[in-house]
């Protein structure tokens, strides 16, 4: 009888070791499937590759404005966690609609990039793309971040390194592990995720304007845990919920988000 209490202990021991060494393929899921150059996408893209400080080259595009609407701003695209940089196309191009230069990104280990994804190598893409951007033209004064889920914790870290013009945060959660609590709540995540992006804690002594945007019925990053992000922030320009929307609905990928976008524009850009 003594031997099933052990022999539950070495399970329960054998599934954590799985689940703490394993956790990457969980909680990141990129498309690491090759992308097309920038100009078959949009008239005027261009290809750049971004240098991180690990030594990675990472492929980006970078979209021009509506030169009639060009507000002479740059908008560095933190990108969620599934996909590539082709499937954001169309709201990155709501927003060159509306005059702003686009830098879109992906992360390593997306869109054919080298390495795999981290908390601290997402951190490292995202300097290496505020770097280009600079590189660009487009001082930190005439940028704005834009993250949107898991990005919105890449550019809560940015913004506290180097600080925008402004940022909106598209579907925040406070912590990763609240998120992780949703979904996977029978497991001990608190002690086990090794990924943890904390949002909050990034943004409450921040001086750097923000606006937080998400759906009303969000299935993936729950609204409660989006709202806690908007209470904390140090600097709310504004908070957008988009009544009846779910995580990945068309609204998230269209006008509303390019809307609030350029009325932040309006507020932290002379």
């Amino acid at each position: 009888m003594l031997l099933i209490p052990a022999a539950l202990v070495g399970v329960a021991a054998v599934l954590l070791a799985l689940l703490w060494f394993g956790q990457r393929s969980m909680v990141f899921q990129p498309d690491t499937s090759e992308v097309v150059d920038a100009d078959q996408v949009t008239d005027g893209g261009r290809d750049l590759t971004l240098h991180t400080a690990d030594d990675l080259e990472l492929g980006a595009w970078l979209l021009p404005p509506d030169e009639e609407a060009d507000r002479d701003t740059a908008v560095l695209y933190a990108p969620g966690n599934a996909a590539n940089r082709e499937s954001r196309i169309g709201i990155a191009e709501e927003m060159t609609a509306r005059g702003f230069t686009v830098l879109l990104m992906d992360y390593r280990g997306y869109g054919g990039n080298p390495g795999s994804p981290t908390e601290e190598g997402l951190a490292r893409d995202a300097v290496a793309a505020a770097e280009a951007l600079e590189d660009e033209g487009f001082p930190p004064e005439r940028t704005l971040y834009f993250g949107e889920s898991i990005g919105t914790g890449v550019v809560a870290r940015l913004q506290s390194t180097h600080p925008p013009a402004g940022a909106l945060l598209r579907s925040p959660f406070p912590d990763f592990v609240e998120v992780a609590r949703e979904h996977y709540g029978f497991l001990p995540v608190g002690t086990l995720l090794r990924d943890r992006f904390p949002v909050t804690e990034y943004l409450s002594g921040s001086s750097v304007p923000i606006t937080v945007l998400y759906g009303s019925v969000d299935r993936v990053v729950p609204s409660a845990l989006s709202a806690e992000v908007a209470e904390e922030t140090g600097n709310l320009r504004e908070e957008v919920v988009l009544e009846g929307v779910d995580h990945n609905d068309p609204e998230m990928f269209g006008a509303p988000v390019a809307d609030a976008l350029e009325d932040l524009a309006d507020h932290a850009i002379d």
